[in-house]
């Protein structure tokens, strides 16, 4: 009888070490590299840190001292950003580095607690500007790769004037590289999304190459077994992805696994032994293992893992270092801002602490290379001779190499020359066995590994397990977004201004209407109510003539008919909409504010007090006008150059401004004119938005980078000075993203004028800080998108957000909808209280005598719908038998039973009546005998 084949790392189970096992006095960061920032030999483990630019390496041990302290050192290796760093798989002490000073540097490391070299054993200067990767061959001694920005050259470390071949340059940036594990071919990723396997003994030109990727963001690619290899990257909705290739036929995948929504570049770690897959995302806290075989299924879950911290980088540790008398498959270390967490893959085993389990540990590959790497490029393929794991056997093998006398042999020929300072000079690839007392020590141990990890995802939650890879995620992460149906439009919009300035958000709403600058002489502004769509008569429509270029406008967050309008005249028109819309053009306005002596950039009325406007202009100052009076009450000063966005407190006390010199400001008006607080901003200057966030703890900026990248960067409002708390690059547009911020979920939304998407993440005040959720895209570029109160929103639709979209000729509304199954229920956990932010909480006069005050709260619960939080609790259905069911031998006779039953079943009872004898017709009686 057939059974299912059950994989002896099924239930592979990843333990994190407790804290104090964990490496700290460790300083990592964010760097701009296509390394993993981190690599581990079986006795070192090296890491960038942000020291000096990130050109100093971190060194520790990968086991505690005796008493079980850590010992960290630093090494100034680099004149510039260490991009990448490699072990020799043949020398435990032998570090290869790259850097963006073009050069590559081999060092001979000690142990941690002991002076390390000053200079490095070998210094190569491949000439081809900044260096991205370097990576040791997997078989030969003294071979390296080193990748450039766009090339691979192919290194004999024992000829240094030129490299043995250098392959054709990639189309663009180079992103990963592997070696075979036989060290014959040599895999490459690109940002043009292709894949490519290079036999550099052969020709110079790619053996096979495709396209493997939809998005060309950070990619990496790994050997498996045999001819297979991995590509992680992003699919076009920037879903973490992951594929399976054979390298001998690259046209189609074999399988790929959709991960998650996620910015992070994944990073996979791969046994060759055991045929597990470790994959880890940048930025999140997650780690996620997989085994792999060569036929299908080709990826199956094995377990999911969550940690604390996010990850900076990752590394393996060689199998010649782990605990194997704990059954330890795998240890992986995660590098996050101030330290490395062991996180130790085991297999539960019921066992007693002297038993070698041999199934989990095949022989693995030794230390000792098969050949030179002149061998190698002559055409050799000797492979590296493999050794067992067995205790004994590396006893014995101890042994053996103590009563050898070491030869002193060439830096990079892998042996360790004598003498070396803090350096094995054992020529034996051995490490002595594990024992009691090492275990007990060891952060690897089952002693010193704490709890706080995640079951093994059973079968049917596999689907779940994989979803959740990326650890903490939105509970609004599935966010659908909507236009409303064309009955709702407002159509044959003419005339629309589409040379609004970048300060400006284009068109501004209400609950009640919308007000539209037009591209007609005078300023004209097109009022729109909400309540009457359809399509606009070609005839000319009575406007506000605002008699100058309008640079700005909005409507009073208490007064749906006031509308504020900037000119390019340093006056700000004040107009009230008389009841029912817009029957003639308006050409007076209620109140002029004049004081600005230069062109106007932007305004924004007071979120709590009534009849409170702030204004900034090219005179460089900000402008506090009471509207009751219409005066000017407060003049803030201090910024050097264009003010590209003004936004108030939650709380109504503070102002933030981002300014085109490059800082961010918080003012507090009533208490001085000059800022309480100033810093660095967002390095781009072309334009920028601030927003408070977070119940006020922190400022959104949605920016650009040096490299033209629209960026949102986390700010602590109480500390500006500290620096960016957290950032998000996402694409490569011109157009300023324009953030609408749901103070309720913490939701934050983003588009840009001319865009076709919005950006949507929820924002938190720890980490990871942004959790990424689905995007919307509108069927064609949009000219602006305003947002509506949340009392607008229908709830029992779970609505979150509404908003009304600009096109050229049309206003569309549009909705963000939470999905979820008991709609007959109301979301209490999506809806909390609301602010009644449409009624306010105090007038100008009373918020310029220093009184403080909040909105009311409300429910937005209808009377006739329940909390789901009260809802009954279902009883959970299983769906599928337990596998004893499917497992259990069953005899002939058995199956026969079975059989015979569901044939029966499925034609029915011959004894029943069949379903025409209920129909009325003729009576017996008058059938023809």
């Amino acid at each position: 009888m057939n059974r299912f084949k059950i994989s002896k790392f099924k239930n592979t189970t990843p333990k994190i070490a407790k804290k104090d096992e964990w490496i700290n006095n460790v300083r990592a960061g964010s760097f701009a590299g296509q390394g993993n920032h981190i690599k581990a030999s079986s006795k070192l483990v090296a890491f960038n840190t942000e020291q000096a630019g990130g050109s100093i390496l971190g060194l520790s041990s990968v086991k505690p001292a005796a008493d079980g302290q850590w010992t960290v050192t630093n090494i100034p290796c680099h004149s510039d950003l260490v991009t990448d760093l490699d072990f020799s798989p043949f020398d435990e002490c032998l570090l290869a580095t790259c850097s963006a000073d073009k050069t590559v540097k081999l060092w001979r490391l000690c142990n941690p607690d002991l002076d390390q070299p000053t200079d490095p054993e070998l210094i190569l200067h491949p000439g081809q500007g900044r260096l991205e990767l370097v990576l040791f061959h997997p078989t030969s001694s003294g071979l390296l790769a080193v990748g450039s920005s766009k090339g691979v050259l192919i290194w004999d470390t024992n000829r240094q004037e030129a490299p043995l071949a250098v392959l054709e340059e990639h189309a663009d940036q180079l992103q990963s590289l592997s070696w075979k594990q036989d060290g014959s071919l040599l895999a490459s990723t690109c940002k043009d999304k292709m894949l490519r396997v290079f036999d550099p003994r052969a020709q110079l030109k790619p053996v096979q190459s495709a396209t493997c990727l939809q998005n060309n963001k950070d990619s990496r690619t790994l050997w498996a077994k045999d001819d297979l290899l991995f590509t992680t990257g992003f699919d076009r909705m920037r879903s973490g992805e992951v594929k399976l290739w054979d390298s001998r036929k690259l046209s189609s995948s074999l399988s790929s696994v959709t991960i998650g929504t996620t910015s992070g570049t994944l990073i996979p770690l791969f046994d060759g032994d055991t045929g597990l897959l470790v994959l880890a995302a940048m930025g999140y806290t997650a780690t996620d293992c997989f085994e792999v075989s060569t036929s299908e299924p080709f990826l199956t879950q094995v377990s999911h893992c969550l940690t604390d911290s996010s990850t900076r980088g990752v590394a393996t540790v060689p199998k010649l270092a782990l605990d194997l008398l704990s059954c330890e498959v795998m240890r992986v270390l995660q590098l996050t801002d101030n330290c490395i967490i062991p996180i130790s893959y085991q297999v539960p085993r019921k066992s007693s602490a002297h038993d070698f389990h041999a199934d989990l540990y095949p022989d693995t590959a030794g230390v000792t290379p098969a050949m030179t790497a002149e061998e190698w490029w002559a055409g050799g393929n000797k492979q590296v001779q493999r050794v067992s794991l067995h205790p004994d056997k590396q006893l014995k093998a101890k042994a053996t190499a103590a009563n050898q006398k070491p030869a002193k042999k060439d830096l990079i020929s892998g042996d360790t020359k004598e003498g070396t300072r803090g350096c094995s000079t054992s020529s034996s690839p051995l490490s002595s066995p594990s024992t009691s007392a090492a275990a007990s020590c060891s952060p690897s141990s089952t002693s010193g590994l704490s709890s706080g990890f995640l079951p093994s995802p059973s079968p049917s939650q596999g689907a779940k397990a994989i979803q959740n890879f990326l650890g903490p995620s939105s509970k609004f992460r599935h966010i659908q977004g909507a236009v409303a149906h064309r009955d709702m439009h407002i159509t044959n919009i003419r005339d629309l201004n589409l040379t609004t300035p970048g300060e400006c958000d284009g068109f501004c709403v209400n609950r009640q209407r919308a007000a539209v600058p037009l591209g007609i002489s005078g300023g004209q502004v097109a009022i729109f109510e909400r309540d009457q769509p359809g399509r606009l008569p070609d005839s000319s429509l009575p406007t506000v003539q605002n008699s100058v270029n309008v640079v700005d406008l909005c409507w009073d967050p208490f007064d749906v008919d006031r509308l504020a309008v900037a000119g390019d005249d340093a006056k700000i028109r004040v107009w009230k909409i008389p009841t029912g819309g817009l029957k003639e053009t308006l050409t007076e306005p209620e109140l002029i504010l004049q004081g600005h002596t230069e062109k106007i950039y932007s305004i924004k009325f007071h979120p709590l007090a009534s009849g409170l406007l702030v204004s900034s202009s090219y005179d460089l100052t900000l402008r506090l006008w009471n509207m009751e009076d219409g005066e000017q009450v407060k003049l803030l000063t201090g910024h050097q150059d264009q003010v590209f966005c003004m936004a108030w407190s939650l709380d109504g006390k503070l102002l933030a401004t981002v300014c085109k010199d490059g800082k961010i400001r918080i003012y507090d008006p009533r208490k001085s004119t000059a800022p309480v607080q100033e810093a660095p901003g967002p390095e781009g200057h072309r334009g920028a938005r601030v927003v408070w966030v977070c119940q006020g703890k922190y400022l959104l900026v949605s920016g650009f980078n040096s490299c033209s990248e629209r960026v949102l960067y986390l700010y602590s409002a109480v500390s500006l000075s500290s620096g960016v708390v957290a950032s998000v690059s996402l694409d490569v547009s011109p157009s300023t993203l324009i953030p609408f911020y749901d103070p309720d979920t913490s939701v934050v939304l983003l588009t840009g004028k001319g865009d076709t998407r919005v950006v949507i993440y929820e924002v938190l005040p720890e980490e990871p800080y942004f959790l990424e959720c689905c995007s919307f895209n509108s069927p064609g570029p949009h000219k602006g998108l305003a947002f509506l109160q949340k009392s607008e929103c229908n709830v029992r639709e779970v609505e979150i957000a509404a908003a009304l979209m600009l096109t050229k000729t049309s206003l569309e509304p549009v909705v963000f909808k939470v999905p979820r199954v008991k709609k007959e229920f109301f979301q209490d956990d999506v809806y909390p209280d609301t602010s009644v932010c449409w009624e306010p909480a105090l007038t100008a006069s009373a918020w310029l005598g220093n009184i403080d005050a909040k909105h009311r709260k409300i429910s937005l619960r209808p009377a006739d719908m329940a909390p789901v939080s009260e809802a009954p609790k279902e009883a959970p259905v299983r769906k599928y038998m337990p596998s004893s069911f499917y497992l259990e031998e069953k005899t002939d006779e058995q199956k026969k039973e079975e059989l015979l039953v569901a044939m029966v079943a499925k034609l029915g009872n011959m004894d029943d009546p069949l379903p025409q004898e209920s129909f009325e017709g003729v009576d017996e009686d008058e059938w023809d005998d």
